[in-house]
Order: structure tokens, then C-alpha cells, then sequence
């Protein structure tokens, strides 16, 4: 009996009752080997780990009853189970529905293989990793750990995914990043990071996107999205201004522990980009934004913050050559990633420049934002090596319509009941925030 192998998966990023008694269970039936899932594996279903794999093994390797601690690099159990081939598997019944019963359903047909046996304990109730994590972020993220998860997040998924980044506005947008996920494949797909575009939150405000909105108005309403998130925010401040003031931009935003700026590279009274024919928009001289880049990065404090530079040669039509000449520069310059931008319908222009900067340059990061070209797929924006994809105003745009609708209805009805098909329910707003 005890000569057997019994493999037990798990996590072990919060280690808790309902871990010692599956471990506890799973000594009675012969030598337990734990297959701790690897930082990649944890991050494909849940949030990034706040213990490092080697962190969780140790800890792990020392509890009473473990024999052997080895890698599990993906959710699913099968390369491990194939090599150990064990007599049981030992789980908590809580995978019998949700995201991991078809993880379930493999074990099972693999133990057939070898007329192994799965053992399911009964689950500890009121106690796991997922309730805990939320409790802890009741309490929030300190700026630098914020700060420095953008980075690490590019580094991450470099090559085989994209850092998804929606736009944000205010502490109920937020919110909506924080929280939305979808299981797809028996993979966890959420949003990575922020985006507090200057037009959704100049809108917002009943105010046109011109630079009207100043540095303090800002920080107000990072500090109000700050208060109830935990991911990685990046800020569109427009054209940086002065460069003695965004030295001060820099200075502040690092500060609140956002992680990135992007600035692009444009003069004079300010039109959006997306404007429709020509804004009278005028490009920053290369010289004069690769100074604003190199003095902004002298200001920070930290390795981790970033400088963006947005590219606006495509948008005024400039071409292909202009645009990759001032990528290269703005790099030189300090620049920690570039923003390649298009207001074509067509992402053939965006391909192009991605293609030809990664024969030159294959580690900075490229960040693209779709809002004209939107019939892109991601995992084509990933093969011609784009690191960050912003959907840049897309919450603001739909809440509006629907805001507008709910209006008329009421002003049609005479009364608000036809209205709340549409809404959501007091009781799900009430309990929205913890």
C-alpha cells in the first residue's frame, strides 16, 4: 500500500485547511506526490500567484506527509499522469461542475489506462484560495507593487499572448475590469490592465477631449479608480505638454503608482486623432520628443514605470518610412515601448510597420489600440509581435446608447417599468461593491 503513488494537484499560492486535509487523505493511501502547478499554469485560470513556483515548493516540500513535489506546467493533468502513472488521484469534490470539471473528466479516462482510482474528499467548506484572495483585496495593492505589474505582465505573456487593456473612466468602470472573466477551454480570460483614455474621461465630464482636463482632475479620478482596483493602469496624457511639466507628470503619476504614460507625439491645440479629415493637427519635431522622452525618464524614480511614445505619422499620412524612422529614435531616446496608431478601417498600414520594426527590433514593446481596425483578431496582432492591445473607449461608447434608451423609455412610458428590462437589478448594484 504504501509503495503506491498518489498524486494530488494544487495550487498552494494560499495554503489553508482544506490543503492539509486533502494531503492528510491522500497519505493513507500510499507515497503522496504533489503536482504544484507551475506560475503560468495558476495564471490561466486564476490571478497571477502572489508566491513564486519555487516560493510554493518549498513551502509545500515541508509539510508533513508530501514525499515528492514536482511541476505541473498546465492545467491539465495528463504529462505527469502519464509518466507516474499513480494508483490514485486524490482531489477535493468541488471540480465535479465549473471550470475544472473537464480537467476531471481527462483524469478519469486516463486512470482507466492503468486501473487507477480517483478519490475525491468531501470539499472543506467555507474555506478556499479564490474566497481568501478576495478577501485580501478588499485591502487593496500598495503603488509599487501596481507599478511594476505592467512589466511584468509584457515580459509574461511575450509571444504567446497579449496584455488586453480596456479603457476606464471612473470608479465604476473600473470595477468592470477588475472584475469581468470568462472561462473558455478551461482557460481564465480577463483583462490585464487599465487604459484612463483622455477622450472617454474628458467626455465623461461633459467636456471636449482639447486638454482641458488638468493633471489634478486627473490624479482625482485615479485616486477614486485606485481605491477599488488592483491591476496595472496605463495614462493617455495626451501630448505631455511642456517638457518642464511632464518631468512633474511623470513625477506624480509614478507616484500613485500608475504604470505607464503614453505621450505622443504631436504640437499645438489638440484634436483627436480619430477626427474625421484633416485637424490641422501638426507632428512634434524628432528631436524635440526624443528630448520630452529622454527628460521624462531622468524624472522617475523606478525601473519599472514607462514612457510610451505615440507614433501619429499613418494618421497624417506621413507613411511607412516616417513612422518607423521616429520608433527607432524615440527607442534611442529612452522610450520603453512605441504606439503605432491608424485611423484606417483596413489594419493592413499597422501590419506593415509591426512586421518592419521587428526585423529591426525585436524587444521593445509595440502597443496598438484597434478602435478603427476592429475586425483584427488578437492572435493576428501576436503573430506580427504586438505585446498590448488597448480597446480605447469602448465602455464609454456603450454606456452611453444605453443610458440615452433607458431616458427615452421613461419619457415615453410615463413610467419606469418598460425601462427595467434594461437594468440592472438594485439588489446586484447594491452588493457591486464589497
Amino acid at each position: 500500500m504504501k509503495n503506491k503513488i498518489v498524486y494530488v494537484g494544487m495550487c498552494a499560492d494560499l495554503l489553508h485547511n482544506g490543503h492539509i486535509n486533502i494531503i492528510k487523505q491522500a497519505k493513507k493511501y500510499g507515497s503522496v506526490v504533489i503536482g504544484l502547478l507551475s506560475d503560468q499554469a495558476i495564471e490561466a485560470y486564476k490571478n497571477k500567484p502572489a508566491l513564486s513556483y519555487e516560493q510554493r515548493k518549498i513551502i509545500v516540500s515541508n509539510i508533513i506527509g508530501v514525499t515528492q513535489v514536482i511541476e505541473q506546467k498546465t492545467l491539465s493533468y495528463r504529462d505527469n499522469l502519464m509518466e507516474l502513472k499513480p494508483s490514485y488521484v486524490v482531489h477535493g469534490d468541488d471540480w465535479k461542475k465549473g471550470t475544472q470539471s473537464k480537467t476531471r473528466e481527462e483524469v478519469i479516462e486516463l486512470l482507466k489506462l492503468w486501473d487507477g482510482e480517483l478519490i475525491e474528499v468531501e470539499y472543506t467548506s467555507g474555506v478556499s484560495s479564490t474566497k481568501l484572495k478576495e478577501k485580501i483585496q478588499v485591502f487593496g495593492i500598495t503603488p509599487p507593487e501596481r507599478l511594476s505589474s505592467l512589466r511584468d505582465k509584457i515580459e509574461k505573456k511575450c509571444g504567446t499572448d497579449i496584455v488586453k487593456i480596456l479603457e476606464v473612466h471612473n470608479g465604476i468602470s473600473s470595477l468592470i475590469v477588475e472584475k469581468t472573466s470568462i472561462y473558455e477551454n478551461q482557460k481564465r480570460k480577463e483583462f490585464d490592465g487599465m487604459w484612463l483614455s483622455s477622450l472617454t474621461h474628458s467626455t465623461c465630464k461633459g467636456k471636449p477631449d482639447i486638454e482641458y482636463i488638468d493633471n489634478t482632475l486627473i490624479s482625482n479620478t485615479i485616486n477614486e479608480i485606485f481605491d477599488v482596483t488592483t491591476k496595472p493602469m496605463i495614462v493617455d496624457a495626451d501630448s505631455g505638454g511642456l517638457v518642464e511639466h511632464f518631468r512633474f507628470t511623470v513625477k506624480s503619476l509614478e507616484r500613485l503608482g500608475v504604470s505607464s504614460v503614453i505621450i505622443e507625439d504631436k504640437i499645438g491645440s489638440k484634436r483627436n486623432s480619430l477626427f474625421e479629415g484633416d485637424n490641422g493637427q501638426k507632428q512634434d519635431s524628432i528631436e524635440s520628443f526624443c528630448n520630452k522622452i529622454t527628460e521624462g525618464k531622468k524624472s522617475q524614480k523606478t525601473k519599472d514605470f514607462m514612457i510610451i511614445a505615440r507614433i501619429e505619422s499613418l494618421i497624417m499620412n506621413k507613411g511607412q518610412e516616417d513612422a518607423l524612422k521616429r520608433a527607432f529614435a524615440y527607442v534611442s531616446s529612452g522610450a520603453d515601448g512605441i504606439m503605432i496608431h491608424s485611423k484606417k478601417k483596413d489594419p493592413q498600414e499597422i501590419i506593415d510597420f509591426c512586421s518592419q520594426f521587428r526585423k529591426n527590433d525585436t524587444t521593445t514593446p509595440l502597443i496598438v489600440v484597434p478602435s478603427t481596425y476592429d475586425k483584427i483578431y488578437e492572435k493576428q496582432l501576436i503573430e506580427i509581435g504586438v505585446n498590448v492591445v488597448i480597446y480605447a473607449n469602448h465602455l464609454l461608447r456603450s454606456a452611453y446608447p444605453a443610458m440615452v434608451a433607458t431616458a427615452k423609455s421613461i419619457l415615453q412610458n410615463e413610467r419606469c417599468y418598460e425601462a427595467s428590462k434594461n437594468c440592472m437589478p438594485i439588489k446586484e448594484i447594491i452588493n457591486l461593491i464589497p
